[in-house]
């Protein structure tokens, strides 16, 4: 075997070895599956690595499309390549030059539920815009679940609420769009109430939207209700409600007063009594 021929194959070789390598490098982080409300909205987390150096986002285009026709584009830059019932309800939340591809889509329609695509496409340079390079994640597609009612908020509290003391209800609710959370109300909030509200964040893809309400219970608040209700992006609303039971303190009134003055009575009594037998010795 000469030296050209060997030459040859170890190249191949090399070729071989390190095309999975670079390949490897383009990857996309893309929840799967996601529960999405009709009406509502939905934030779709995402990101990406490819094989160049750090990029700024002028030489990167990030594009969302269908799986399975990637000319179908739910987002572009250019809103008349959009197919036309995703235009102005598409955008992209997170920066490409820090490989952040997170979509946001609004008005959500019952056969919105994809699955969708993300595709990188790299610009020649920032003067030339023409594309020099593309990749597109077609095996990192998000699927939603269209869901036509809203969630019920969840309450968590002490089972008896004691008269006089401070009492505390958490509502939450969870939910997949962030940039529009639900708003969480109370059915009786007085100046003297206070409310706090919490946004967590749960699993890739979930949020939950957290209000807690803390309030001093009386006695003519027994088996009343407290509801807590969720507005959600696009005007859906769902609610709970708390049966409130009122645990009476333990007041002795009833024992202490009657005996003091049976005391008092009987302390006068014998004082007058004192007074009149001296009077008529």
């Amino acid at each position: 075997m000469d030296k050209g021929t060997r030459m040859m194959i170890f190249c191949l070789l090399l070729a071989a070895i390190s095309s999975p390598v670079l390949t490897g490098e383009w990857k996309a982080n893309v929840v799967k599956d996601l529960d999405v409300l009709v009406t509502s909205c939905v934030v779709v987390p995402c990101s990406f690595t490819h094989p160049n150096e750090k990029l700024p986002s002028s030489r990167l285009r990030g594009i969302w499309h269908r799986s399975t026709f990637r000319d179908q584009s739910i987002y572009r830059e250019d809103q008349t390549q959009i197919l036309e019932n995703f235009r102005g309800r598409t955008r992209l939340l997170g920066h490409l030059g820090q490989n952040n591809c997170t979509l946001e889509m609004i008005d959500m329609k019952d056969h919105d539920n994809g699955p969708f695509c993300f595709r990188i496409e790299l610009a020649r340079t920032e003067a030339d815009l023409s594309t020099n390079d593309t990749f597109s994640f077609v095996e990192d597609c998000v699927t939603f679940r269209m869901l036509p009612d809203p969630p019920k908020p969840t309450l968590i509290h002490p089972k008896t609420a004691i008269q006089g003391r401070p009492y505390t209800v958490t509502c939450s609710v969870t939910h997949t769009c962030p940039s529009h959370v639900p708003k969480l109300k109370w059915s009786t909030v007085t100046t003297d109430d206070v409310v706090t509200e919490v946004q967590k964040k749960n699993l890739l893809g979930s949020w939950e939207a957290q209000s807690n309400l803390t309030f001093t219970p009386e006695e003519k608040d027994d088996h009343t209700e407290v509801t807590c209700t969720a507005e959600f992006n696009g005007g859906s609303e769902s609610n709970t409600v708390l049966n409130l039971y009122v645990k009476r303190t333990e007041n002795y009134n009833h024992i202490i007063i009657p005996t003091v003055v049976a005391i008092v009575t009987a302390v006068i009594f014998g004082v007058f009594c004192v007074v009149m037998v001296k009077r008529y010795k």
